[in-house]
């Protein structure tokens, strides 16, 4: 099981970096994120955007940028459109936004003709690392999917799973969030929370284990779990916590940043290749945990395809 970021930091720098499409590193913040990240052996950084302000971010940070590729670009939506390019003729096999706005970057991915869909749904995964917990926990989708339906949900399950397992947890625990743990019509998540355990039980989800619905206090606490009667693999030991939607994803997110000091990195799952999805206010150590992250997901993807190729 991964414990902590540096856990993570440590074997992704163990293989071969991955060449990474840095999409308009423009501020201090996402240059240095991606160098470091290079500089780490995690990715080989491609930076895309427009080179003078790149030049001028090297020059005043003082970044040798000698050995690194660039592609010149005029603007923000040429330096998605180029990273997707990339993408897509196989120079890079990763992207990591940088001070651009997501729906830029996002537009260009779901461009059906020329970017990077895939069968499913984008979500997001955050990965926090909470102080005196002992292993990281994974919250989605706190970033792209709004009010998600039940089949956007089991897509945002499946993608949790598979981001979770390239990880080392062979078999994440999820935990399916309500406000209660009780099926009830009046609270539509609770019905949809126990349709995705019954898809995973017929084989529609697969790699994880499901229970649900779950309130948040006996998807972490084994104590809350066992005082409300709940019996469950699943309850107080969560890995991934899928939330109800958008709102409250994105609040369980932030208050575990901002009130216990959980240390957050993301990526977005379900495109050809992961992507790492930093706020622009995110420094380098944010960027650098997404980075292994996003390079773990593309190794096991590599791996698979070989296994497959090989039966």
């Amino acid at each position: 099981m991964s414990d902590s970021f540096q856990t993570l930091i440590d074997r992704a720098a163990g293989g071969a970096a991955i060449p990474t499409a840095v999409v308009h590193p423009c501020s201090v913040s996402a240059l240095e994120g991606a160098l470091e990240a290079g500089a780490r052996g995690l990715i080989v950084p491609i930076l895309v955007g427009p080179q003078h302000r790149i030049d001028a971010l090297a020059a005043e940070t003082g970044a040798d940028l000698t050995a690194i590729e660039r592609v010149d670009t005029a603007h923000s939506h040429e330096s998605a459109a180029k990273a997707v390019e990339l993408v897509r003729t196989g120079r890079a096999q990763a992207l990591m936004k940088g001070s651009l706005h997501t729906d830029e970057l996002m537009h260009e991915i779901l461009v059906k003709e020329s970017g990077l869909r895939t069968e499913r749904r984008l979500s997001h995964v955050f990965a926090l690392e909470i102080p005196k917990q002992p292993h990281l926990f994974f919250v989605t989708d706190a970033a792209i999917n709004i009010q998600p339906d039940l089949l956007t949900k089991a897509d945002i399950v499946r993608n949790a799973i598979d981001c979770v397992r390239a990880l080392g947890i062979e078999t994440p625990k999820v935990a399916i969030l309500s406000a209660v743990e009780t099926v009830t019509p009046r609270i539509p998540s609770t019905i949809e929370a126990a349709a995705l355990c019954k898809m995973a039980d017929r084989g529609q989800i697969t790699g994880g284990l499901l229970d649900g619905p779950l309130a948040i206090d006996n998807a972490l606490s084994v104590e809350a779990a066992e005082t409300k009667g709940i019996r469950s693999p699943v309850a107080g030991h969560a890995d991934i916590l899928v939330a109800p939607d958008m709102e409250a994803g994105n609040m369980i997110a932030k208050q575990l940043t901002f009130l216990a000091g959980a240390q957050a990195a993301g990526v977005v799952m379900g495109a050809r290749v992961p992507v790492v999805l930093t706020s622009r206010a995110d420094g380098p150590a944010a960027r650098l945990a997404s980075a292994a992250i996003a390079v773990l997901i593309a190794r096991a993807r590599e791996a698979s395809l070989a296994a497959d190729l090989k039966a």
